[in-house]
């Protein structure tokens, strides 16, 4: 099977996970995938493939003769995709030789180079987009089907040494549970990779700090006509607790390291209001400093409203890799001269996000962060270049040669 066949047909399988569900996987229909990847990998020769009750499907590829001693090595990657956008009935639009203009989607919507300048990048390249009414879904789809064509490689040439290696998909990593039941010593790698990264050459093995604030606020509802002096708007109260948070301190307005706290969802009446919340940083400290601060207004707003007027939860959801990583400079060494014989130029650069390789470090598998080729993830205006994808490839089957040497 080529590389884009592969691909186009992981993608047709709606696997988008669901944040409210109490199940896991969050959604039944990413088992759809996840056993058809089971099947593949026992069609593709790979040994110990396994679904367990969770539905992580893993895998061996043995070591080649005379290097069973070698480091065992993973590389992982998930089937689900973000709830931010449909996911089902995805018709993917192939354009063979891009010529860097802009890409119509449908005829009401435009991938414009001027708001997505990188597209520069992939002129002449073979790009795979969406029709504009889905997400593509190479998050993580791209990463998956370059780790199993990347297997099928290796089992097609076993002059190819490498130690032994472990293959891993994973469900719900898009709403941050990818690996609530993940087994690392039943897995058995020493180091792994998430290949989850975008832009051709990324590798990144620094995140944020991440939690989720819940901000639950208790009004007090009277009729408008005698409201004075009574009267506690719950919806006027969230407005007052966002206008303390620094507007230059939003995603919109942050890059690189620079930290954010995001309003993801607000809803309520002059009863009740409920407030939701992401808060990121690099920094340990300044995230626990951005999480105190959340703190202090709600102990501000009581104080002026009443006690319980409002409260907080705050649920610390992922830590920074590099502490993890960092001590284990052959991961990125080795990365880093597997992309340069792929002909890729390595791009370090820290993740404005979080993949399920941030929690595995934190659980004794130092993981970082391997591209994918995919773009724009997330959103209509998603894409994946062809040509970087099978860099990718190169890359994994480079990776598992040089941890042999």
């Amino acid at each position: 099977m080529t590389l884009l066949d592969r691909f186009l047909n992981y993608i047709s399988f709606d696997t988008q996970s669901d944040p409210s569900s109490e199940t896991f996987p969050s959604t039944a229909k990413q088992l759809a995938l996840l056993n058809h990847l089971f099947a593949e990998m026992i069609e593709l020769g790979l040994e110990d493939v396994e679904i367990d009750p969770n539905g992580y499907v893993t895998g061996t590829i043995p070591a080649t003769v005379g290097c069973e001693e070698k480091p065992v090595i993973g590389f992982i990657a998930h089937v689900d995709t973000s709830p931010d956008m449909k996911g089902a009935d995805i018709k993917p639009q192939i354009i063979k030789d891009y010529d860097g203009g802009d890409i119509k989607l449908n005829g009401n919507i435009t991938m414009k180079t001027a708001d997505f300048p990188e597209l520069a990048f992939f002129k002449g390249h073979t790009l795979i987009t969406t029709n504009g009414t889905t997400l593509l879904g190479a998050d993580d789809k791209a990463g998956v089907t370059e780790i199993m064509t990347a297997a099928e490689y290796l089992t097609a040439h076993p002059e190819i040494r490498h130690g032994k290696i472990r293959i891993g998909f994973t469900p719900d990593e898009e709403i941050g549970r990818g690996v609530d039941f993940f087994d690392v010593a039943q897995f058995g790698a020493q180091f792994a990779y998430t290949v989850d990264g975008g832009f051709e050459g990324e590798l990144e093995y620094e995140n944020f700090n991440a939690a989720g604030v819940k901000i639950s606020i208790q009004g007090r509802n009277i009729h408008p006509g005698y409201a004075k002096g009574k009267m506690i708007n719950a919806l006027i109260v969230a407005t007052e607790i966002e206008s303390q948070l620094p507007p230059a301190e939003r995603p919109e307005h942050t890059e690189g390291y620079e930290g954010f706290f995001h309003l993801t969802a607000i809803n309520g009446t002059v009863e009740h209001a409920l407030m939701e919340y992401i808060v990121r940083d690099h920094s340990r400290d300044m995230f626990e400093k951005r999480k105190e601060k959340i703190r202090l207004i709600i102990d501000g707003i009581n104080a002026k409203y009443g006690h319980g007027t409002a409260t907080a939860t705050i649920t610390d959801q992922y830590y920074n890799m590099r502490e993890m990583v960092e001590p284990h400079p052959q991961l990125i060494d080795k990365a880093k001269r597997a992309m340069e014989e792929a002909g890729v130029v390595p791009v370090i650069r820290p993740i404005r996000g979080g993949t399920d390789g941030s929690r595995l470090s934190y659980m004794g598998l130092p993981c970082p962060n391997l591209f994918t080729g995919g773009m724009n993830f997330h959103g209509k205006f998603e894409y994946a270049s062809l040509d970087s994808m099978e860099k990718a490839v190169r890359t994994i089957v480079n990776l598992a040669r040089l941890w042999a040497e």
